[in-house]
């Protein structure tokens, strides 16, 4: 039997994708009764551990696991690249499965993903991230136009501009956006406005983008819920697919983001979206939780 002390407590693990930091809680062993509260306690940077959010990881009856995952704000999110990759991570360096081809379920879907291993520990991970949404509704994105099929190269006015946008869902909400200056780009301002703009009924991951030649795409990212990150799995999916949609770049891009680069292919025969990129431990520790929650 657990002491109080011992109730309080909780183990985690600090993982980060190309600096898109999470904090991961094994749910087959510890249980989190408020995971908002507790997301939003945790990613606090000053007074909890410090992350983009909360990756809860669970038992699943339809695949080898679940991520449950929470946003800095403890709003819930559907799906997460960058998180998924280090939940594969976890459940093979960790011990929970031998397995080098797994099954994720998310709100998002269910993924499929393969391990790259090496001397016992996970090196990169392959996401099957599914087929890309480009319907408006199922996105979703509300339409000027009713009857439009999709939006892509779109114009759209926020704070009084235009911009054109492509819009994509990778399990979740993106708005691509071709800018000339991705690195000068006021994104703290803009950011918010296009996160909370009225036509995303469910707010909307923003990626500002240039792309550089065929085969590169450099991106900054916007998320809903925790501000700027350093790197978006998704975003770099849904970026991808808008510069093929728009005939910008070849079937295989580079995608450059603040924390490192990401390999994103568009098989649009089969219309399926693979990602593959590195994944990373920080640190384990053991935190009281009920002081932090309000």
């Amino acid at each position: 039997m657990k002491t109080d002390l011992e109730e309080s407590s909780m183990k985690f693990t600090k993982m980060h994708g190309l600096g898109n930091d999470y904090v991961y809680v094994n749910c087959l062993k510890e249980h989190i009764e408020n995971p908002p509260a507790a997301a939003r306690f945790i990613s606090d940077r000053h007074f909890g551990i410090g992350s983009d959010g909360l990756i809860m990881i669970n038992p699943s009856k339809q695949a080898d696991f679940e991520m449950e995952m929470y946003n800095a704000d403890g709003s819930r999110g559907e799906m997460c690249g960058n998180g998924i990759r280090c939940v594969a991570k976890y459940v093979y360096d960790y011990g929970l499965t031998d397995k080098t081809s797994i099954s994720v379920e998310t709100l998002g879907g269910i993924k499929y993903l393969d391990l790259t291993v090496k001397d016992g520990k996970t090196e990169l991970v392959r996401v099957n991230m599914g087929k890309p949404e480009l319907f408006p509704e199922r996105i979703p994105v509300l339409l000027e136009k009713p009857g439009d099929e999709r939006m892509i190269n779109a114009p759209i006015l926020v704070d009084g501009q235009e911009y054109r946008i492509t819009a994509v869902s990778m399990g979740n909400p993106h708005a691509v956006v071709y800018v000339d200056d991705v690195e000068g780009l006021d994104i703290e301002t803009i950011g918010p406005k296009f996160e909370n703009y009225k036509r995303f009924p469910n707010r909307i991951n923003t990626e500002f983008v240039k792309v550089l030649d065929r085969h590169t795409a450099q991106m900054r990212v916007w998320e809903r819920g925790s501000g700027e990150t350093l790197a978006c799995g998704t975003g770099a999916c849904a970026v991808a697919v808008s510069c093929i949609l728009n005939g910008l770049t070849e079937d295989s891009v580079t995608i450059k983001l603040l924390g490192g680069d990401l390999q994103i292919e568009w098989d649009r025969e089969a219309d399926i979206v693979y990602m593959t990129g590195p994944a990373t431990v920080v640190f384990d520790g053991e935190i009281d939780i009920t002081g932090g929650i309000k």
